[in-house]
């Protein structure tokens, strides 16, 4: 197997060196972490399926003009990625209360919110990603003003495209997490895409029962988290034929 040297690692993903300049191989992890790491466990077959999961995400938003830092799925775990200049700024869209929304204003659970609701964290875990504004966004130097109208722009697009997908497979979208990036070609910047879009990021709940299918499962001790995930793999219809089979990751030169 090559040997890669490894760029960052986080709690779900690993990003080794591309073969080519300005490239990323990102590596899906069965890690699964909540509550800034203070419950953690491996979850088999979770890292296959995330990986699936975003690489079909990434290319449908990509067919109606969403700039994104993915290029191809290499394999079960990998995929190659552009290398872009993270914002260290965590994007949550919500459509329904759940998890800190329906705790900090005392909203029961899957209440439909009156229009969607965009929050911004500072992405740190050692604040524990802490939610703030666009005063402080601006402010310390995090993204500008017209960075963050992209950025606005492009997480409501995302929002209304994936809702309309999942409820068209029976799921209802109840918020996700989205991260961007610039982009620089040449002397040009743009903002795109960044990170995945997956079960770890999205709450996504049976539309007709409320069966939750995603990271909640995990977090919230309901058990069968790996299935969770492989029913909106097979909604999808991306499930692979022999189901999600391991992959070892790469060696790496540290």
């Amino acid at each position: 197997m090559a040997r890669r040297r490894r760029v960052y690692e986080g709690k779900a993903k690993v990003l080794f060196e591309g073969p080519e300049p300005g490239t990323l191989i990102q590596y899906f992890k069965d890690d699964a972490t909540a509550f800034n790491k203070k419950k953690h466990a491996i979850i088999t077959g979770k890292g296959v399926l995330n990986n699936r999961i975003s690489e079909y995400l990434m290319l449908r938003l990509g067919e109606i003009g969403i700039p994104t830092h993915f290029i191809r799925r290499l394999n079960m775990r990998e995929q190659l990625v552009r290398e872009v200049e993270i914002i260290p700024v965590e994007v949550v869209v919500r459509n329904y209360a759940a998890g800190s929304l329906a705790e900090r204003f005392r909203i029961e659970e899957g209440t439909l919110l009156p229009r969607s609701i965009v929050e911004y964290y500072y992405k740190s875990d050692e604040l524990g990603d802490p939610l703030v504004t666009e005063e402080h966004i601006t402010a310390f130097g995090w993204a500008t003003y017209s960075e963050l109208d992209e950025i606005m722009n492009l997480a409501l697009r995302i929002n209304d495209f994936l809702a309309g997908l999942f409820i068209g497979v029976g799921l209802k979208l109840i918020d996700f997490k989205v991260e961007f990036g610039r982009l620089w070609e040449d002397e040009e910047m743009r903002i795109v895409l960044a990170d995945e879009i997956s079960p770890d990021n999205c709450r996504l709940w049976d539309a007709r029962t409320s069966e939750r299918y995603d990271k909640d499962r995990f977090r919230r001790d309901l058990g069968n988290v790996e299935e969770g995930y492989q029913e909106i793999a097979r909604r999808l219809g991306i499930l692979p034929e022999a189901g999600p089979r391991d992959l070892k990751g790469p060696e790496t030169l540290q």
